[in-house]
């Protein structure tokens, strides 16, 4: 079906310079007896070809205007689609399915030319067959175009044609002029993930190495309520999310073995969609619609305080997350020319547990794993996603994948195996002194 040729601008939330990278991420599911004879890779070709009528910009090309501003070419040059087989069973991949995945550079093929931000596909995704009868279906998105919200929205709708649907229940809005700069621009809040930093100690020479390695962590019930035993109870009902993130502050911290004097940042990603009133985000939109409050304080203080000393800044700089401030960021953008945010003694944190990744159903169920399958994006390494995840014994909970020299990530697991057993003996001291 012919769709419309136009140029279609993105949000000056949408293509700030944090977000000109590509995201990976991977779908794992297994055999479904019910879909013998049902070859995923027509069945999802084809859905995808059919949703991408709804969502033709996907089909297009970003270009650059003045002030760095981009747009949408609806050009209807179309997605990249990859089909392969693998002669290994999904259960192959490992006991559990988290990042980093093996051979994920051959479940997600790098077409050469394509992984540019400007002039190239804005989305690639292949779907490859496992002897066992299960698939992974991998993809690759310009994160100028959507956020993991508005991803979800999409392959839900490719997942709901794929199970026979006309049309997405969601349909796709578009309406990125509601998140434009004001006439005039006007920076009326404090944007301490955008400040300038000088690298006093070094850090990203430190983080370019050559040595990186990635691991994944996981928090259960257990974890959590370790966690939770040390914090003051004043801060007893922060949540799950603040709780790791508080965790993962430290320990990083610590294992990067910074200057005591030296400035960090904890960006915790904020979805401003709940927040925007004047006018609301409409259902079905599909942009960028969340910021990246920083925490900031120095080394020496993150790590001489207890864990409730990090929870308390991440909750106060979540907080600050309004309508105005969302408003000043898209401002600030127009302003200095769509800045990077601060790299240096950074580390960004996004939730993914509400996004419904694994909950995604081509016609074959719920996905064994739905989530980033690395967190060494964009060429930085600051940056790690919280994931629901399934452990190897089957236990629900979360995870998180983070990249990290060798030898930080050897003192990183130490300092959070001192931190849970931190947690575990005091707690036994409390029972003892309670009887």
């Amino acid at each position: 079906m012919p769709t419309p040729h136009e140029l279609k601008l993105l949000s000056d939330i949408d293509d700030q310079e944090g977000f000109r990278f590509q995201l990976p991420s991977i779908f794992v599911n297994r055999h479904n007896p019910s879909m013998e004879g049902k070859d995923p890779v027509k069945v999802i070709r084809d859905a995808l070809s059919r949703t991408l009528v709804f969502y033709y910009p996907f089909a297009g090309r970003l270009r650059e205007g003045h002030g760095r501003k981009l747009m949408v070419d609806c050009t209807a040059e179309g997605v990249l689609f990859i089909e392969a087989d693998a002669d290994v069973a999904i259960d192959q991949l490992g006991d559990s399915l988290q990042p980093p995945f093996p051979c994920f550079e051959e479940l997600l093929y790098n077409v050469q030319g394509s992984d540019g931000i400007l002039n190239c596909p804005l989305l690639l995704i292949q779907v490859t067959r496992f002897k066992c009868g299960g698939f992974t279906l991998a993809s690759r998105l310009n994160h100028t175009m959507t956020d993991g919200y508005g991803f979800v929205q999409f392959i839900t709708a490719v997942a709901e044609i794929a199970r026979g649907a006309h049309q997405p229940s969601i349909l796709p809005v578009w309406a990125r002029d509601l998140l434009s700069a004001r006439d005039p621009p006007r920076i009326t809040c404090n944007h301490r993930e955008y400040e300038e930093a000088i690298d006093t100690s070094h850090t990203t020479t430190y983080m370019n190495k050559k040595d990186m390695v990635q691991r994944s962590f996981f928090f259960g019930p257990t974890e959590i309520a370790s966690l939770r035993r040390l914090v003051p109870p004043h801060l007893g009902h922060c949540t799950r999310f603040e709780l790791i993130t508080a965790c993962l502050w430290c320990c990083r911290t610590k294992a990067l073995q910074l200057a005591p004097e030296h400035e960090v940042r904890m960006m915790c990603i904020v979805n401003a969609r709940d927040r925007l009133n004047n006018p609301k985000i409409p259902i079905g939109y599909y942009g960028n619609v969340f910021v990246y409050p920083a925490a900031v304080t120095t080394v020496k203080k993150l790590c001489e305080n207890p864990l409730g000393y990090s929870v308390e800044l991440i909750k106060k700089a979540k907080a600050e997350v309004t309508e105005e401030y969302v408003r000043s960021v898209a401002d600030l953008m127009v302003t200095k020319g769509r800045p990077l945010f601060t790299t240096v003694g950074s580390c960004i944190v996004s939730n993914l547990t509400r996004a419904g990744l694994r909950e995604v159903d081509y016609g074959w169920g719920n996905a064994l794993y739905g989530g980033v399958s690395e967190s060494g994006v964009a060429d930085f390494f600051g940056v790690t996603f919280i994931m629901d995840c399934e452990n190897a014994k089957g236990e629900e909970g979360v995870m998180f994948p983070i990249f990290l020299p060798d030898n930080a990530m050897k003192r990183f697991e130490k300092e959070l195996g001192d931190v849970l057993c931190k947690s575990d003996d005091a707690y036994r001291t409390s029972i003892r002194s309670s009887l």
